[in-house]
């Protein structure tokens, strides 16, 4: 958890530093608009997706915002190993109703798949149960449902999506957010691959799409001229 939680464990390292200028970039970039829902997505597994997700959703509690992060990465999601909170129920419960008590009322069901984490401001909801199904789950409307109920307690949403070259949940997300960030890799990742990726959510009407270039051997010195969110309009 040290190493993953660096922004919690390691306040003063460069890499803190850097989620810090990267949550007053996306503040600015977004002034004009209400950026309440943030993807954060990759092109294939290992460009550290879940890793900017959860520092960055720590960066925004450490500012005093209200903050819930979603796993709905619900073949492989491990944001509850991350913050070392119970795996279930998480998302696929709340979508499938599966463990999910349906006799009360939906502000009630969402509370028993919200947990607290050790950090003040900053709430999870996991991947819970691995599903069939998962990207027809997040189809259904209980997911639209579920964004909005969150609004009204949260100040900011950050979803952990999955690769968008393997499948097309987080293609399906993209629309329904304010804004989406790409990870790529240091040398890992292709252009080609990231231009695709950038093109298709796009195409389904994602908007403000961002890239974070990750795993750069730099100087510390250096990490915030590399680390950037840029708006790709």
């Amino acid at each position: 958890m040290e190493k993953e939680l660096i922004v919690h464990k390691d306040p003063k390292s460069p890499i803190s530093e850097v989620f810090r200028t990267l949550r007053t970039n996306m503040q600015f970039i977004n002034i004009k608009k209400d950026l309440q829902t943030i993807l954060v997505t990759s092109t294939f597994p290992g460009e550290g997706k879940s890793w900017i997700s959860s520092n960055l959703a720590i960066s925004f509690a450490q500012a005093g915002k209200n903050v819930v992060l979603i796993d709905s990465d619900m073949r492989k999601g491990r944001q509850n190993e991350i913050f070392e909170v119970f795996r279930k129920p998480g998302l696929s419960n709340y979508l499938s109703t599966i463990g999910i008590d349906e006799s009360i009322n939906k502000k009630s069901e969402i509370s028993k798949c919200v947990q607290k984490t050790e950090i003040e401001n900053l709430y999870v909801i996991t991947a819970g149960n691995i599903p069939p199904n998962p990207s027809e789950l997040l189809m259904s409307d209980r997911i639209k449902e579920l964004l909005e109920e969150l609004k009204e307690s949260f100040d900011l949403i950050i979803i952990d999506g999955t690769p968008c070259d393997l499948v097309t949940d987080s293609l399906i997300l993209a629309k329904m957010v304010d804004s989406t960030i790409v990870v790529a890799a240091h040398k890992s990742t292709k252009k080609d691959k990231l231009k695709k990726v950038v093109e298709s959510i796009k195409s389904v009407g994602g908007k403000s799409v961002g890239v974070i270039l990750n795993k750069v051997p730099i100087s510390a010195k250096k990490y915030e001229e590399t680390y950037y969110y840029g708006s790709k309009k």
